[in-house]
């Protein structure tokens, strides 16, 4: 198939061979040659959610003064084996994104308002990337460590008025046949948990499905089988948390592991498989200015892009984009005497802030309070912080809320971890950042340096040739 025909009326039909020339400096350029040559039969994404560029780099210099080796991610940039960009990430109603639009924007190429799934401004619905590879006969999945239901993977796959309709997410699901579907969110597939008390699991196996519920019977289900493996009612574990705790290693798998385990059943596809990996709790991480949560979750999807990246160079036809959807909390290392020391008193914690906070309760001791920081992080609260923490705890309200429900006091608690780690949060709350984008893989010498995020849509179609005729 001639690509020049491709999408002549289309968004990347304005693109132009013109536009790839300023950014062949940095381009991976001992592969373009054969890349321009091929189509992506396969298409990996990984999306690191409500990821900061500060987040990035302090999972960076994290790694790199722990291992001496830094991410897998920047390695790519190190190794000038990426394209690389920026993507311009609002929607269609905020210059601040939330996760539906940013997904939808991908999945639907259209620039929705925050809180739908791919449906348009004006109420259209918008057919969902990975429902038009369906439709060619690629395999299609998707993995995260949030409900699998959340609005990252969602964007790819179904139309919601709501993203907060999981219950429906899951039916559609369903309805449409996508091959590999990992992450928690039990509370929409179990019927003692769903409002109507339809039993999802039930639903998914009459239709051929393998349905895992812990680690081992996700390492267990047949390559030559669909997947829904759903492990947690809501999000998975922390990776810092797993780490350190043995029945949760034992039955939740990490992401990396339900990467691979995805790719093992994709890849057989004759006529290839699309995958997105999503490590949703960086997200969750950065809403909590919980620094454990957010470095090892990120540490966590850098595994994945190692899992992914191992199969692209071996398989030759498979395009991996890695990116993230919205920065979050702006965190960083702050400047001062102490700071190298300081930062790396986080290799040696062994829980997150939400560990912490959720053992503390009304009636807990000013001493329990210290012994429990000192255990998680290394070092001794005074007894006026042990204070300012309880005092948060006899006031309370009752659970509601996305993500603190409980209304826990993690602001205050990154501001005392502060002192001891060097790092520094702007906010909670997701922030207008333009985005990194890396590409290995055929359709990579496709990226310009800057684009719109529905432009990404496009890209993955043309470099698959797939005809936008949906």
């Amino acid at each position: 198939m001639n690509r020049r025909k491709f999408f002549r009326n289309g968004t990347l039909s304005a693109l132009g061979a013109s536009l790839f020339a300023p950014f062949e400096s940095i381009r991976a350029s001992d592969f373009e040659d054969g890349w321009k040559r091929k189509k992506a039969k396969n298409i990996i994404m990984l999306v690191s959610d409500g990821m900061s560029t500060g987040t990035l780099n302090m999972a960076d210099l994290y790694l790199s003064r722990k291992t001496g080796k830094g991410s897998n991610w920047l390695n790519l940039y190190r190794e000038n084996k990426v394209s690389r960009a920026l993507m311009d990430m609002a929607s269609a109603s905020s210059i601040v994104t939330d996760s539906a639009a940013a997904s939808s924007s991908w999945g639907g190429g259209v620039r929705i308002k925050n809180g739908g799934i791919n449906i348009g401004v004006n109420g259209e619905a918008h057919l969902p990337i990975w429902q038009k590879f369906k439709a060619v006969g690629k395999k299609a999945g998707c993995v995260t460590t949030v409900p699998i239901t959340h609005a990252t993977p969602a964007g790819f796959c179904v139309n919601e008025k709501s993203r907060n309709d999981q219950e429906s997410i899951a039916e559609k699901y369903l309805e449409h046949g996508f091959d590999v579907l990992m992450g928690g969110g039990n509370e929409y597939f179990a019927s003692d948990k769903r409002k109507d008390g339809k039993n999802m699991y039930a639903a998914f196996e009459s239709n051929g499905y393998y349905v895992a519920q812990t680690r081992n019977e996700m390492l267990a289900a047949p390559k030559d089988q669909s997947i829904l493996g759903v492990f947690t009612n809501n999000g998975l574990p922390y990776a810092k948390d797993r780490e350190n705790n043995g029945e949760l290693k034992e039955s939740t798998p990490s992401l990396a592991e339900m990467t691979q385990k995805a790719i093992d059943n994709l890849k057989g596809s004759p006529k290839g498989f699309v995958l997105q990996v999503e490590g949703g709790k960086v997200d969750w991480a950065a809403h909590a200015n919980d620094i454990a949560g957010l470095i090892y979750d990120q540490v966590a999807l850098d595994e994945a892009i190692q899992v992914a990246m191992d199969f692209a160079e071996k398989d030759g036809e498979t395009l991996v984009i890695i990116t993230t959807d919205h920065g979050n909390a702006n965190p960083g290392v702050i400047y001062g005497n102490y700071a190298n020391d300081h930062f790396d008193s986080i290799q040696n914690y062994k829980h997150t802030n939400e560990w912490i906070l959720n053992g503390i309760g009304r009636e807990t001791s000013v001493s329990s309070v210290k012994e429990r920081v000192e255990y998680a992080n290394g070092f001794e609260l005074t007894d006026g912080e042990a204070n300012t923490l309880l005092g948060y705890y006899g006031s309370l309200n009752a659970e509601d809320g996305l993500y603190n429900p409980k209304h826990l006091p993690f602001s205050a608690l990154a501001e005392i971890q502060k002192q001891h780690n060097s790092v520094g949060w702007i906010s909670m709350q997701h922030s207008a950042d333009y985005v990194e984008l890396a590409m290995y893989g055929p359709g990579s010498q496709l990226l310009k340096p800057f684009l719109k995020n529905t432009e990404l849509h496009y890209l993955m179609l043309e470099a698959a040739e797939v005809e936008n005729t949906f």
